[in-house]
């Protein structure tokens, strides 16, 4: 959950200049600049994992993975998001701040962010056209939601728990569930 934007009607380019000289992480979102919630250690350690999983089997390909401290633009939504695990393929848009091509996206959910990642972001990205699959990880539980886009942008979603893999077809990586939630307090 946000709380109250910290400056309103901003321009991007403000935005972006405040966001690269703070200490603290923003989101941006039609004008307004929101400080980023404070990321347990179960979050890290998720997004940490799926990082490490995902550089490790791309590397040597054309695809670049990028960790929380990457923002993605929403350029039809005017909006620049922190999420905790993005990949671009071919690597064509070499913005150095923010990345407008993703074909995957991944958020660790807590219940104070849940509402947002899954309603909001999830509404949100789904404008990006090169985005292939959308991955929401619960930090409470051993469970990982999978959206994929499918004919005429319609999103199939797809559960798994303990015992299941994460098959990421935009990327052709498969990552167990152990693998993910390696290290994580219960």
């Amino acid at each position: 959950m946000y709380s109250q934007p910290k400056y309103v009607d901003s321009t991007i380019d403000e935005y972006l200049q405040f966001d690269l000289e703070s200490l603290v992480r923003y989101e941006y979102i039609a004008g307004q600049v929101y400080p980023l919630l404070g990321e347990s250690h179960n979050l890290k350690i998720i997004a940490e994992n799926l990082f490490a999983r995902l550089r490790t089997q791309l590397y040597g390909t054309d695809c670049h993975v990028f960790s929380y401290d990457m923002k993605v633009r929403i350029e039809s939504m005017n909006a620049f998001y922190y999420p905790e695990v993005s990949v671009v393929k071919d690597f064509q848009g070499r913005e150095t701040y923010f990345k407008s091509r993703p074909c995957l996206i991944a958020e660790v959910i807590s219940p104070i962010t849940e509402r947002i990642d899954r309603n909001e972001k999830f509404f949100n990205y789904q404008q990006i056209p090169s985005l292939e699959e959308y991955i929401l990880v619960h930090q409470s539980e051993m469970k990982v939601e999978i959206y994929r886009k499918a004919y005429q942008n319609n999103w199939l979603l797809e559960t798994l728990t303990q015992d299941g893999i994460l098959k990421l077809q935009s990327v052709n990586v498969e990552i167990t569930m152990p693998e993910i939630y390696e290290d994580v307090d219960s």
